[in-house]
């Protein structure tokens, strides 16, 4: 039965690589082996656990941050930032770059969403680069890299789903995550200093003349409202989080209501803007709950078989020390993310290798951040990068899947350097959680 139970986790992940919807694929499978194998009765726990995944209390910070998000995007503050950004950072080598780095950093601690983060960078921010003769390369891929650090960045939903998977405080890993999401944004424009250095001609300078004619009357009113709103926003809910007002689900529902305001003081909010998130948010959140609904069912019938045991068993026999097991975890999610989306990783793959962290008494604060790290190169590695699929959609007919793909090669080996060194010395992540 434990054979069954690994043959089980193959099939799904075959039938998921040739396309089969993940939520039925994981549902519906795990239900016919369950069925063949332990018989109908042992689906009366089934009830009980799909009625404690909805009414999981931290899980429904997921629609709000959604929502929070997706609501930003349609306030116009991303527009101003960068454009604001562009001037402030003008004059240096580069500095159009940086601002869609730290732009991309703002967003990402406002919003957590990729999707929402790249497209709008992508439409505001590529034609100007463009323009103003950047390299193809750089400019895709410091905008498709900026895209994926709320991914990391809290309020991040992929910490919030593995703070569910793997049992801990989503509180403590968003407090783990803001070390390492500082240096990697520090490491990307690190990149682009070096790079515009050594080749001026792929990031190049903008005239001082044009700066001066942004900077106008009324340059300082646009820069502090600029960065005051969307600073406002992240404090009221990073803020209330670490300083123990509020718990992650409710600082959720506070920026619910603050990007809410937020578009209505630009202007920019209606009944249709209303209707118009509210529905892609459903619609995003149903996409995520049925999938862990079907993960659900898979992870009772899993250990319903004896898998996890058995998993442990062979790691204990094999005689693979802590840090040989989390490499080899480490290279399974980072080959799965070339093929399948980051939801589906957190919900087949972790809670198998998380009973088998806790054996090996490692500190599932560390390994969480270590794969949401990890994670967040699946939205940049080809064929299936997430991140570069938002991008080509909103890409001048000029830009090529071959300057995609070049362009986010060196920030996929920054990412992969940046994660061997949270691995090296924990204490980036663990550091401010203690």
């Amino acid at each position: 039965m434990e054979i069954l139970a690994l043959v089980l986790f193959v099939c799904i992940f075959i039938l998921i690589l040739f396309g089969f919807p993940v939520a039925f694929t994981l549902g519906g499978l795990s239900v016919i082996f369950g069925y063949f194998t332990l018989g109908v009765e042992f689906f009366n726990f089934l009830p009980s656990r799909v009625m404690g995944v909805m009414s999981n209390y931290v899980l429904l910070a997921v629609p709000l941050f959604i929502f929070m998000g997706i609501m930003l995007e349609r306030s116009g503050l991303a527009e101003r930032l960068l454009e604001t950004m562009a001037m402030l950072f003008g004059r240096v080598k580069g500095g159009l770059a940086i601002a869609v780095v730290v732009v991309g950093t703002l967003l990402a601690a406002s919003t957590g969403i990729v999707g929402a983060t790249v497209i709008t960078m992508g439409l505001i921010s590529l034609p100007t680069m463009l323009k103003r003769n950047y390299s193809p390369e750089l400019a895709t891929g410091v905008i498709a890299s900026s895209g994926t650090l709320g991914q990391i960045i809290p309020p991040s939903i992929v910490l919030v789903l593995l703070g569910s998977v793997l049992n801990v405080s989503v509180g403590e890993l968003f407090a783990a995550a803001i070390i390492p999401g500082i240096l990697l944004v520090v490491c990307y424009i690190g990149y682009v200093l070096i790079l515009a250095y050594l080749k001026p001609g792929v990031a190049p300078a903008i005239p001082a003349e044009e700066i001066a004619r942004f900077k106008t009357e009324g340059f300082g009113r646009q820069v502090v409202e600029a960065f005051v709103l969307p600073f406002i926003l992240i404090l009221a809910v990073l803020g209330s989080i670490f300083l123990g007002i509020a718990s992650p689900t409710e600082a959720a529902a506070v920026g619910a209501l603050g990007a809410t305001l937020l578009t209505m003081l630009q202007g920019k909010f209606s009944l249709k803007v209303l209707k118009e998130v509210s529905f892609q948010t459903t619609r995003l959140t149903t996409m995520v709950f049925i999938i862990l609904l079907g993960a659900t069912t898979f992870a009772l019938v899993f250990r319903g078989m004896g898998g996890d045991r058995y998993l442990v068993d062979l790691i204990e026999q094999a005689n693979l020390t802590p840090y040989a097991f989390l490499f080899l975890v480490m290279l399974v999610v980072f080959i799965a993310g070339f093929f399948i989306d980051f939801i589906e990783i957190i919900f087949i793959i972790v809670p198998v290798v998380a009973p088998i962290f806790q054996s090996y008494g490692m500190d599932l604060i560390w390994v969480g951040i270590l794969i949401a790290l990890n994670l967040q190169t699946s939205f940049l590695s080809p064929p299936f990068g997430f991140s570069l699929f938002y991008l080509k959609g909103v890409a001048p007919p000029s830009i090529t899947t071959g300057h995609l793909y070049r362009g986010i090669i060196p920030f996929v080996i920054i990412q992969l350097v940046f994660l061997i060194l949270v691995i090296l010395y924990p204490g980036l992540v663990l550091g401010m959680v203690d």
